[in-house]
C-alpha cells in the first residue's frame, strides 16, 4: 500500500497466555488484514515470555505488528477491542491471564495523553516483551526521543525466547 492520503502507520502489541494464544493472535492479525481500512504490513517473530506484573501465571506469547490504516487512533483501538471481544477476551484482572490482548503502541508520531488511549503506549519502553518483537519490525522507530532499538538495549529481556522465527507465522492456519 502506498502512502496515499489518509493512510497512517501504527504499531500494535499482541499477547496472550490462555487457550491457544498463538492461534488467537494469528486470527486477530488476519481479521485486521481482511478489513478495507487496515493492512498488516509487518509482523515480528513470535516470542514466549515470562509473565510480567502478576508473575503467578502461565508464560505468554507476544508479537508486534505494523499496520497501515485509515482509522483514527481511537477507532483503531475500538477495532482492536472489538476483535478481542469477538474472541471472548475477558478483562478480570490487571496484568492477569488473557486469551488475547491487543495494544495500540504507536500511531505515526502522535503524542497524546487521552484517558482512553495514551500514545505512545505509556509503558512500552519499560517492557522487554514489547520492545524485543517491536525491534524485529521497527528498530529505528522513534519513541519519546529514542529509537526502539535504543530502548531495547536497556530493557530486561531475561527469559524471553523466540517461539517461532518465521515472521509469516500468523498467515498459516494454526
Amino acid at each position: 500500500m502506498s502512502s496515499e492520503a489518509g493512510w497512517r502507520v501504527a504499531t500494535l502489541g499482541l499477547g496472550g497466555n490462555l487457550g491457544d494464544p498463538r492461534r488467537a493472535m494469528a486470527e486477530a492479525l488476519r481479521a485486521l488484514d481482511a478489513r478495507d481500512d487496515c493492512v498488516v504490513e509487518a509482523v515480528s517473530r513470535l516470542y514466549r515470555t515470562p509473565p510480567w506484573g502478576k508473575t503467578d501465571q502461565a508464560w505468554f506469547f507476544n508479537a508486534c505488528a505494523q499496520v497501515r490504516t485509515t482509522l483514527k487512533p481511537e477507532a483503531l483501538l475500538d477495532t482492536c477491542l472489538d476483535i478481542e471481544r469477538s474472541m471472548k477476551r475477558v478483562r478480570d484482572e490487571r496484568w492477569g491471564p488473557r486469551t488475547l490482548d491487543i495494544d495500540v503502541l504507536t500511531y505515526e508520531a502522535v503524542a497524546q495523553a487521552e484517558t482512553r488511549l495514551e500514545l505512545p503506549h505509556p509503558r512500552m519502553t519499560d517492557r522487554g516483551f514489547v520492545l524485543m518483537p517491536l525491534a524485529d519490525i521497527a528498530a529505528d522507530l522513534p519513541v519519546r526521543g529514542r529509537t526502539v532499538g535504543d530502548w531495547l538495549g536497556g530493557a530486561d529481556v531475561a527469559g524471553i525466547e523466540v517461539a517461532d522465527g518465521d515472521m509469516t507465522w500468523w498467515r498459516a492456519d494454526t
